[in-house]
């Protein structure tokens, strides 16, 4: 496994990030059998764990806790997890990145963790209710004590990572040290400007759902029935429908980019991961599995190494910068989300 500096922090991190999602009661709920393959990951050489407060209600970070209670394997393992997304009780004030939430969470996950520190603190999405300034104003503090070693920020649009900085380098606070983009052969909006802009800022960048949901698995095929009554398509059967125009246009680029893997003679999740690791601006890519034989699927692709030729002809299945799907869980600007912010009131809107 190589490594690679993330962004100027001077740690340096596994180009796969074990990502922890399907760890507890949304993919795998047996806590041994994660532990093991968690274990297994670091004995291969992964040093970094990505994880979140939200994954199963704290359940996920209740995991990893247990898989690094040993203080060699904590201490050679780079971990990081996210706040930002409601977490349990009552009241309105159990989400978001205000100074009052991130305090109290940072505390829970450092307990579920089971550690006294989180190398990685990251905001899980923008948050339009909390100024920018109160934001880096707390994870500055938590550095300063000690409780995280850095942060970063997770599905920020190019617009916002630039004001983040402006903020940072305008007040003299810490700054963004990474960000963590969806960027998969099928969604490459990031190209456009958010890996551009993380580079120009000598941000890390780790990035999530290189396999599309499930798309780049070579599981769902064009022509192939897909059952939406199980797994991912029955809890998101608009995502996996073939009828739907968005979904029948991923599986006609998943035949193309099929064959051209078949040819270059490696498999579909090779051929993707390997697509992401290429870009100059990646550091790491998180790898979710949920079982031993997926994680032992995947490292098997760390070696594959795309040509420039290989990479043409991708570019040619999917256009650098553009995405054949909106990527799943992408956060979305309250002036596309709020019809009121783009509409002025209906006496106003004459010209004359």
């Amino acid at each position: 496994m190589r490594y690679r500096t993330l962004g100027g922090t001077g740690i340096d991190v596994s180009t796969y990030c074990l990502g922890t999602m399907m760890f507890g009661a949304v993919g795998n709920p047996d806590h041994e059998d994660s532990v093991r393959i968690i274990h297994a990951a670091l004995d291969q050489g992964i040093n970094f764990v990505d994880t979140a407060d939200m994954y199963s209600a704290g359940e996920s970070e209740e995991i990893v806790g247990k898989a690094l209670r040993d203080s060699r394997r904590r201490e050679s393992t780079v971990l990081a997890t996210k706040v930002y997304f409601p977490m349990g009780g009552e009241g309105p004030n159990r989400g978001g990145l205000s100074r009052r939430w991130i305090t109290l969470a940072v505390e829970n996950s450092l307990r579920r963790l089971g550690t006294d520190w989180i190398d990685l603190y990251q905001v899980h999405r923008p948050d339009p209710r909390t100024d920018i300034e109160e934001t880096l104003g707390v994870l500055g503090d938590l550095v300063t004590q000690g409780k995280i070693r850095a942060f970063g920020c997770s599905t920020f649009p190019a617009e916002e990572i630039v004001e983040a900085h402006a903020v940072a380098d305008r007040r003299g606070l810490r700054r963004f040290r990474s960000e963590q983009p969806p960027y998969s052969l099928l969604a490459r909006g990031v190209e456009a400007s958010v890996l551009p802009v993380a580079q120009r800022y000598g941000m890390g960048v780790l990035t999530w759902s290189p396999l599309a949901s499930g798309f780049l698995t070579g599981r769902y095929r064009k022509g192939a029935p897909i059952d939406l009554t199980s797994g991912r398509p029955a809890l998101h059967p608009h995502r996996f429908d073939p009828s739907l125009p968005v979904n029948a246009a991923k599986l006609d680029a998943v035949e193309e980019l099929v064959a051209l893997a078949e040819e270059i003679g490696c498999s579909l999740p090779e051929l993707a991961i390997a697509f992401v690791t290429a870009h100059p601006a990646v550091t790491s890519v998180i790898i979710g599995p949920r079982t031993m034989e997926q994680l032992e699927g995947l490292l098997k692709g760390a070696p594959v190494v795309l040509t420039d030729e290989v990479l043409d002809r991708i570019d040619a299945i999917v256009p650098p910068g553009t995405n054949i799907y909106p990527p799943d869980g992408v956060w979305r600007p309250r002036a596309l989300t709020e019809p009121a912010l783009r509409r002025r009131p209906l006496e106003e809107r004459a010209a004359g």
